[in-house]
């Protein structure tokens, strides 16, 4: 087979902090009850990871005031997971009957605040390789870090602009022969037209900032090393975007995988 029918169509994204002194409470809840019974049993969500960022990854962070983390070091945990082409509503109906059993069945974890949280669509990526990774594979793939970084198009009509810029001249220079960056995947908001920018409406919470307008794009790089070792990589990145006056970057933030069934990082995230 060349060319494989499973393939990512939706995202959920949810980047959260636990109350100051509820670390490891958190960090197992989640892990160990929240990842499985909120998302990974639902129908056609096939892949998640959950990731950290560390006091010395959220110092990483710019621009100084950001649109996605409120304040710019909000968020400690990222949750990403994949869902499958055309099943966006299958999936999320069902999500959102069941975190609202989840909370009636005191299965919730109070000590705990979302920077934001937020569902995405429409993907496509971006591959240094000739034979990658391919991104539906990359939350199973266990890469050394990865970097997520929110852009403002400004206007929708500038994308196939800005695209051809990624793809012919930002993506390559940084994702060029020796790198470190294996894989992008650019994600832009799933907002239905009679919600405006309440994308997961019915949560029995606060999810933090908003998803973006039709403009924004989240793109999400898969790193075969740590997140810091490259990050001056991505502040040209940022810069040379910027100078192109077809986006504007309004998130950049460095994230670590978790170590699954330990509390490591818990210690590190103030």
């Amino acid at each position: 087979m060349n060319d494989y029918p499973v393939r990512a169509g939706s995202m959920l994204f949810t980047l959260v902090d636990p109350s100051p002194g509820h670390e490891v409470a958190y960090n197992r809840w989640y892990e160990r009850d929240h990842y499985y019974a909120g998302c990974m049993v639902g129908p056609h969500l096939f892949a998640g990871s959950r990731w950290v960022a560390t006091r010395e990854l959220k110092d990483l962070r710019f621009p100084e005031t950001t649109k996605i983390s409120v304040p710019t070091d909000a968020g400690s945990y990222v949750a990403i997971y994949w869902v499958e082409e055309d099943r966006h509503d299958d999936h999320f109906g069902w999500a959102i009957k069941q975190v609202q059993w989840i909370y009636q069945n005191d299965r919730g974890f109070a000590e705990r605040k979302h920077a934001h949280t937020a569902l995405y669509e429409k993907p496509w990526a971006f591959y240094r390789d000739d034979d990658p990774v391919p991104i539906e594979l990359a939350l199973d793939h266990r890469y050394a870090g990865l970097a997520a970084i929110a852009i403002d198009m400004g206007d929708e009509a500038n994308e196939e602009a800005c695209n051809d810029w990624l793809r012919n001249t930002g993506l390559p220079e940084l994702m060029g022969a020796g790198s470190s960056v294996a894989s992008m995947v650019s994600w832009k908001p799933a907002i239905p037209e009679d919600a405006g920018d309440d994308v997961t409406g019915g949560a029995p919470m606060d999810l933090g900032t908003p998803a973006g307008g039709h403009d924004r794009r989240m793109q999400l790089f898969f790193l075969e090393e740590a997140p810091q070792n490259c990050w001056d990589q991505f502040r040209a990145y940022a810069d040379a975007l910027n100078s192109t006056g077809l986006a504007e970057v309004v998130f950049a933030g460095p994230f670590l995988p978790t170590v699954i069934g330990t509390d490591t990082y818990t210690d590190q995230l103030w």
